[in-house]
């Protein structure tokens, strides 16, 4: 029995020959594409890939074959990434990259303009917007999908949507917006979130028979409004909004959570602080445009896909990603309207520009024909 120095040893021999033999394969691979060009045959040949798995189960034996197929289905994925990314950008999406960051003209983001905004005065989108836009005109719309229509519609140069929060998770009805709307993120921001209780002045927890808020904040304040169970919660579109309609309405019975902006704003005070069930409560804002615009410190990158419904779709994918050391710091799921158990997904990723390679993988991702529908979000610095 060899000890650990002589076993690792020999792992190394072992991994010595397996580079050479890896580099080759890949080179290869170039071969394979230049004939399947010439031929007209598709990049993914599933009976070619199964024929080579059936061979190497056969010769690695049943107590390995698990792992086997761990390996050479990553072989596979690794080579037809390659192949993929090495074919000619069809969609042109290299060109919409380059002409983003030209729109950009290698400035900062802008610190004025016209920007759309759901809710009104006071809302934490407000507040968002106002980190990332220095001296902004804001136009406020009642819902989220009025600050997409603004935006497409050339009312709006930017407008500014929640996403996701620490606590109660993805803003889904944005997400699902995504999918019917034509945009870009060009900025991204955190937002740490106060929730405090606010209410007409003079009134007390103990007069109230109603609290009204946005239901991601209402998710946020779970443990007081469990602690508060006699007191109904009424759904609003907005933390802001609901906080100015509580002050015009003369009610005394009704409460909302909201910033304690709203407090100032609208004549309420506050009868309970620090209301959510964390105090490191943070949602996180994207900034839309209807054209690209891509700024010097854009350090991430979204993506919509809808897959192919095969076993490995999404893996692929994910391997891709891997190959070049591209970090995904969310993916998203979300059912596709119309369809049975059909899904897209939301890619959020570490990665520049300003890398060839992360740009090659992008086109070769696009110019998949697995992959049914790909967009290009837009590259940000959050």
């Amino acid at each position: 029995m060899k000890n650990l120095e002589e076993a690792r040893k020999e792992i190394d021999d072992i991994d010595g020959r397996l580079v050479p033999l890896l580099k080759r394969r890949l080179e290869i691979a170039g071969d394979v594409l230049r004939a399947k060009i010439e031929k007209g045959l598709p990049i993914l040949d599933p009976a070619r890939e199964r024929e080579v798995m059936v061979r190497v189960a056969e010769e690695i034996g049943a107590d390995m074959e698990d792992e086997a197929r761990l390996v050479f289905t990553t072989l596979f994925a690794i080579s037809r990434a390659r192949q993929r990314a090495a074919l000619p950008d069809r969609c042109a999406l290299g060109t919409e990259i380059a002409d983003a960051v030209a729109a950009a003209g290698g400035k900062s983001f802008p610190s004025r303009a016209t920007v759309a905004c759901p809710g009104t005065e006071g809302s934490y989108s407000q507040q968002a917007l106002c980190a990332m836009v220095k001296f902004p005109s804001i136009l406020y719309f009642k819902g989220f999908e009025d600050v997409f229509m603004a935006v497409e519609k050339g009312m709006c140069d930017y407008g500014v949507l929640p996403i996701e929060n620490s606590k109660a998770g993805s803003v889904t009805a944005v997400y699902d917006l995504m999918a019917r709307h034509s945009f870009r993120i060009v900025r991204a921001t955190r937002l740490r979130i106060h929730h405090v209780l606010l209410a007409p002045k003079g009134v007390r927890i103990s007069d109230l028979r109603e609290i009204t808020s946005h239901p991601h904040a209402l998710a946020q304040c779970a443990n007081f409004l469990a602690a508060n169970s006699k007191i109904r919660c009424v759904p609003a579109s907005n933390t802001a909004a609901a906080a100015k309609e509580l002050a015009a309405s003369g009610r005394r019975d009704a409460a909302v959570i909201a910033s304690r902006e709203c407090a100032a704003l609208y004549g309420l005070e506050p009868i309970a602080e620090e209301v959510s069930d964390t105090t490191s409560n943070f949602t996180r804002f994207i900034c839309i445009s209807k054209r690209g615009e891509i700024y010097p410190k854009a350090n991430k990158m979204s993506l919509l896909m809808s897959l192919g419904h095969r076993p490995g779709a999404l893996a692929d994918v994910l391997v891709r990603f891997a190959s070049i050391g591209v970090n995904l710091t969310k993916l998203e799921s979300r059912p596709v309207e119309g369809s049975d158990f059909e899904f897209r997904f939301i890619f959020e990723l570490e990665a520049s520009v300003n890398d060839e390679r992360t740009v090659r993988l992008l086109t070769g991702l696009a110019n998949d024909p697995d992959i049914e529908h790909f967009t290009f979000l837009g590259a940000y610095e959050e």
